[in-house]
């Protein structure tokens, strides 16, 4: 009888023990790393493998990756079963340079990082990126193990007080969205706090957000800046920012990007998070987002409302840019592929269009291309183009530039009520910074104009997201 009460014993202590260890928080790796190269190769470096000061902050469940989003691929493995142990896709500055005419005749070197469950034994990160073929292949591997002396596990201190926004429970249950304060003094904290909060409420009236809002964390984190303000360089204003966000990348004048890569994942490491929006505290109209790396934006401008989520949607989705008027510092394309992108085609083939189930099935109903008066729209956007031009030549106040925006997107919106196809899904020509060649699902949207709403393609991108890192409860 003695025995047996031991035994029963000794199996509730093991089912107890396996219990807590299941329930022990995993750990947050980072693999900071090199991108080294130009448009004909790329060379990667290790630079430390860090363990960040929080736990995971995602679902353990939905670990591997299949969504085929992306320019660049990772995976964990483990080193002698070669299991997969973890998987995402991401874009990244290094990829979109490589584009430009300065990658044609200069190498440069870009701060990357991948962040992962911590493994318990050795692992080997494998990189993979796109062929023309859009295929993944691999292209870096390193081996990390959890147990070496030079893993990182140095304590700091946060740079300052995390900000619950909007907290809707577990992170590891939840879409963890970190805004990311840059260019605010210590005096303009509740400045940072209150246009977090006013931005987190747009995002959250904007469909799909809005009905998903509950599967949503926010959290908000500012470190103080010496100076108000981040760097604009076109206009000699310099900023040593604590996150290092500045207008001008990439010689574009409205583009903000932070290329200091150690001081963003340092400073986002003090809060649970897996998307970040970086909010500078300017008026110049500017932002910028990359899949799954950050977004930005310039919180005063008088459109940084849908600059916001504009590039939230970026970041977040992968959505590609479907407007094509404007100036960008990318090259056009030299062949035509199929975009990875959710929202945009080179429609190479009409029955195989990725959005085919959101298209009415009566062809005469919306036709695929789909007809649109392309033709008035270019003439108009492009006459504003150089009104646009003019105004930044001339260092125009910032409000003759919102002016000349407002005047822009009211005639838009009362050109395109007037098309046939206005609201239907289909293949309108004209996306991704070129006029020919590449097709958007609708006639408009944020994507495409200074609009307030995502077309249907888009939030279904979107809703896909919000499903991989929550769940519905």
């Amino acid at each position: 009888m003695l025995r047996t009460l031991l035994s029963s014993l000794t199996v509730a202590v093991l089912v107890l023990s396996t219990a807590i260890v299941s329930m022990a928080a995993t750990e947050t790796m980072r693999l900071d790393y090199y991108h080294s190269g130009n448009a004909a190769k790329e060379i990667f470096s290790v630079d430390r493998v860090v363990i960040e000061p929080l736990s995971w902050p995602g679902d353990l469940s939905q670990a591997i990756d299949t969504s085929n989003l992306g320019k660049y691929f990772f995976e964990v493995r483990d080193q002698k079963t070669k299991k997969v142990l973890y998987s995402r896709g991401f874009a990244s500055i290094y990829g979109e340079w490589e584009s430009t005419d300065e990658a044609k005749t200069a190498n440069r070197t870009f701060q990357e990082s991948l962040r992962f469950p911590a493994p318990t034994e050795p692992v080997e990160v494998v990189l993979k990126k796109r062929d023309p073929k859009n295929v993944f292949l691999e292209i870096w591997t390193t081996v990390v193990d959890p147990k070496d002396q030079f893993v990182d596990r140095s304590k700091s201190a946060s740079p300052a007080p995390l900000i619950a926004i909007q907290k809707m429970g577990d992170p590891t249950t939840k879409v963890d969205f970190l805004i990311l304060g840059d260019g605010y003094t210590a005096a303009e904290a509740k400045k940072f706090e209150a246009d977090a909060r006013r931005l987190t409420e747009v995002l959250f009236s904007t469909s799909p957000f809005k009905e998903n809002r509950q599967r949503f964390n926010v959290w908000g984190l500012c470190p103080p800046a010496f100076e108000s303000g981040i760097s604009r360089p076109s206009t000699g204003i310099y900023r040593d920012s604590p996150v290092g966000a500045t207008y001008d990348a990439f010689g574009s004048e409205r583009y903000v990007l932070t290329f200091d890569n150690h001081a963003l994942r340092k400073t986002a490491a003090f809060a649970p998070y897996e998307f970040i929006e970086v909010i500078a505290n300017n008026r110049t109209y500017g932002g910028g987002g990359i899949f799954n790396l950050y977004s930005t934006v310039a919180a005063d401008n008088a459109f940084g409302n849908y600059v916001f989520v504009h590039e939230f949607g970026h970041h977040f989705a992968g959505l590609a840019d479907e407007y094509y008027t404007s100036s960008v510092a990318y090259g056009p394309t030299t062949e035509r592929v199929e975009p990875w992108e959710p929202n945009v085609t080179a429609l190479l083939d009409v029955s195989l269009l990725k959005w085919r189930n959101l298209v009415s099935p009566f062809a005469s109903t919306t036709p695929i291309p789909t007809p649109w008066n392309k033709a008035e729209f270019e003439a108009y956007s492009l006459d504003i183009q150089k009104r646009r031009v003019q105004l930044r030549k001339d260092k125009a106040p910032e409000e003759q530039m919102e002016a000349l925006f407002r005047e822009e997107l009211a005639h838009e919106q009362a050109m395109f009520s007037k098309e046939k196809h206005f609201g239907q899904v289909g293949a309108f020509e004209g996306a991704m910074y070129e006029a020919k060649g590449y097709y958007r699902p609708e006639v408009d949207c944020i994507m495409f104009s200074r609009t307030d709403h995502f077309c249907k393609v888009c939030q279904r991108a979107i809703e896909k997201i919000i499903q991989m890192y929550s769940s519905a409860s």
